[in-house]
């Protein structure tokens, strides 16, 4: 059995949703001091809504395909669903990570929860 799955591959290799959004509505960042994977999400909020979203990801392939498939999972999602997010949904839409390698699953929910809060935060909001 490969190690990865053809999604994953597909994923690291043609990441989705890669850059920066300049006037972004919030930024979220999450990083692991074992492996050194950093994540970075960019979110454009239109009507509490996810209207545009962009990672920058230093890290291993499955950080790159985590980030990668969990921005494809928030686009177009209302906030109140985006903060459902797992990092357990995000590997099963990438059709499973080895065991070693899913913290690069729970950056990306890391990631993406501190880019919403950021977002009500510079809103004055509460989730």
């Amino acid at each position: 059995m490969a190690l990865y799955s053809e999604t994953v591959m597909d994923h690291f290799r043609n990441p989705r949703n890669v850059g920066v959004i300049e006037d972004a509505d919030g930024v979220g960042e999450a990083g692991n001091a074992v492996c050194g994977d950093i994540m970075k999400i960019y979110l454009k909020i239109e009507d509490s809504t996810v209207a545009d979203v962009r990672f920058e990801t230093f890290g291993c392939g499955s950080a790159i395909a985590s980030s990668s498939m969990a921005t494809e999972l928030i686009k177009g999602r209302h906030l109140s669903e985006v903060l459902t997010l797992t990092n357990k949904a995000v590997a099963e839409a990438l059709d499973g990570l080895p065991a070693h390698k899913l913290h690069c699953s729970v950056l990306a929910e890391e990631a993406i929860r501190a880019a919403v809060q950021d977002y009500y935060d510079r809103q004055k909001l509460s989730e």
